[in-house]
């Protein structure tokens, strides 16, 4: 191979490397945009239902203070930063907290996804870079379990599963890592690195998140089958049943 032909290929594998980076910073920057906007959208319904509730019950209070007295100017003013103040707290009560993690095994099963998301988006700023993808993929499987856990009954072996893996196995694997001393946490012991620890369980916890959302939804598929059989055995064979 002549100098320039090696030099090209150097310069077609510099050009590579540069576009997987290009691409895969895109990827990540869309992920963060997404799980921004989604939040974003989250504390602005939080924030609209305070400031109704707030704002309902000061114009119930002005309307009663003025038939049992003339309000005035005064009156009129208080009402006025009043209904600035009810606005400015029902935006400030929206902002998203990060749950403490003992608080994720008493949540409901269907509020658990959300407050699980919120409080791995917290834990994010501790962990290493290369976890961040597995973070958003998992933060988008939590985001499709959500609406599939408000369907499941509480009791059932796959809702305790499900409570399992968001509420014990990955806060504890978190947990597990933060412990760790930060100058400690890529240096091999015993065969184990903590940094790979993390990824690798990250890794397989977000499988397991995406077989347990195709088992919910293949438990829907099923049920919307069974009652199509249904309908048409009711109404499809009976209409057949009948005399012309």
């Amino acid at each position: 191979m002549t100098g320039r032909a090696m030099r090209n290929s150097r310069f077609s594998e510099v050009d590579r490397q540069v576009q997987r980076s290009a691409d895969l910073l895109a990827r990540v920057s869309a992920r963060q945009i997404g799980r921004r906007a989604r939040s974003a959208g989250r504390r602005a319904k939080r924030a609209v239902k305070y400031a109704v509730w707030s704002v309902t019950a000061i114009i119930v209070i002005t309307l009663g203070w003025a038939i049992i007295a003339p309000i005035g100017l005064q009156g009129v003013l208080i009402a006025a930063l009043a209904l600035f103040g009810a606005v400015v707290l029902s935006v400030l009560l929206s902002a998203e907290r990060t749950p403490p993690v003992q608080a994720l095994g008493g949540m409901e099963l269907s509020a658990l996804p959300i407050a699980t998301e919120r409080w791995l988006d917290g834990q994010r700023r501790s962990l290493p870079a290369p976890a961040m993808l597995l973070l958003d993929r998992i933060g988008e499987r939590l985001e499709a379990m959500a609406p599939q856990l408000q369907r499941l009954n509480p009791g059932e072996p796959a809702a305790r599963e499900v409570r399992a893996l968001l509420s014990e196995h990955l806060p504890q694997l978190v947990v597990g890592y933060q412990s760790i001393p930060a100058d400690l946490r890529r240096v091999e012991r015993n065969g184990r690195v903590p940094d790979r620890q993390l990824i690798e369980g990250l890794g397989v916890i977000e499988r397991e998140m995406g077989e347990m959302t195709e088992q919910l939804a293949r438990g829907d598929l099923d049920s919307l089958a069974a009652h199509g059989r249904y309908l048409e055995l009711k109404y499809v064979d009976e209409r057949d049943g009948e005399p012309g």
